[in-house]
């Protein structure tokens, strides 16, 4: 079978390989989408994880029909559509140093169980949105680490797949209202499309003060300037300005959750922070997020589509890394087969 592999710092090879052999306990999927994320870019220009550095099979965001099915395994049938759990693979992270990856023909599901390795979806989602299954349990972990529920008045900064899949759960947690900040227009017009009550243009308006419009405010301490009434902030964006902006953005005691990863140390102003008493929450994967957003994108999956900005053929994967590499070129690629 054909597989894209890493061969070395900054090169992708599409292979031919051995599919893994299957078990009586496994089921053979053939994949029909997989993401491209940002982790693939960084393994690319790494030359590969550890212990497989150097030959290391990319795509941790499958979605296929299932081929075949082991005797021993329950709970699905041959030509079911599935979405995977990259993390409970029994021979590695599939994509992401395990011995198979997503952006291969083939994946055997070792051991598989239903509702741990795997999750029947419906027939009529578009394969290249059931590939968002896994970057979305990561939106939807930040979530569901900032405790927003019914009524949250919420602010999500970065509208890239991750921000924009935060304000779709942000939305199914029952939160009152969303407002999503960028500085890039049509992203912003994205997050419009994918359910957000507001947009705000950092490069234009000043965040605190549009949420104070948005949400309403309270009084500063000790007749300091007033502060928005906003309880969440969700940072999808990775950047030290908007840890800055998102804890002068929150109410007194409001949450902020970390999902976007910071390449740099960020610096933090506690004297600012002592009186306002904001409760930094960081997020991390899925932990048992990954089938709960299936949920979502089953009965949402028209509003997940407007996440994806590129669609590449399979034959051409080595270059989607590349499109995906490229600052600006793009928002969410995914490989389709």
């Amino acid at each position: 079978m054909k597989s894209l592999v890493i061969t070395a710092p900054g090169r992708t090879e599409m292979l031919d390989v051995e599919p893994p052999p299957a078990a009586e306990g496994d089921i053979v999927v053939r994949m029909k989408a997989c993401g491209i994320c940002g982790s693939d870019v960084f393994y690319t220009q790494i030359g590969g994880i550890p212990p497989r550095q150097g030959a290391t099979p990319l795509g941790h965001e499958p979605a296929g029909e299932v081929v075949r099915v082991g005797p021993a395994v329950t709970g699905v049938s041959e030509g079911d559509h599935v979405v995977l759990n990259p993390m409970a693979a029994a021979d590695g992270i599939i994509g992401s140093g395990g011995a198979q990856g997503g952006l291969s023909e083939l994946v055997v599901v070792k051991d598989a169980v239903a509702g741990v390795h795997f999750r029947v979806i419906p027939a009529e989602i578009p394969w290249e949105v059931a590939a968002l299954n896994e970057p979305m349990a990561v939106a939807f972990h930040g979530v569901n680490r900032s405790g927003a529920g019914k009524g949250t008045r919420a602010v999500v900064f970065g509208a890239g797949p991750v921000g924009l899949g935060a304000a779709i759960g942000l939305k199914s947690k029952g939160a009152e209202h969303v407002v999503v900040v960028d500085i890039v227009p049509n992203r912003l017009e994205k997050a419009l499309l994918v359910g957000a009550d507001a947009v705000i243009n950092s490069a234009a308006e000043d965040v605190a003060e549009r949420l104070k419009a948005l949400h309403g405010s309270e009084p500063g301490f000790q007749h300091g300037p007033s502060r928005p009434l906003t309880d969440v902030a969700i940072d999808a964006a990775g950047a030290s300005a908007v840890i800055t902006t998102a804890l002068r953005s929150l109410r007194r005691g409001g949450v902020l959750s970390v999902v976007g990863v910071h390449k740099k140390p960020v610096e933090l102003d506690f004297q600012e922070m002592l009186v306002n008493e904001p409760d930094i929450r960081l997020s991390m994967g899925y932990p048992t997020e990954i089938f709960e957003v299936t949920d979502s994108i089953i009965a949402d999956w028209a509003l997940y589509q407007h996440i994806i900005s590129d669609r590449v053929p399979f034959a051409e994967a080595a270059g989607a890394v590349d499109l995906a590499a490229t600052p600006g070129a793009t928002d969410k690629v995914v490989v389709v087969f």
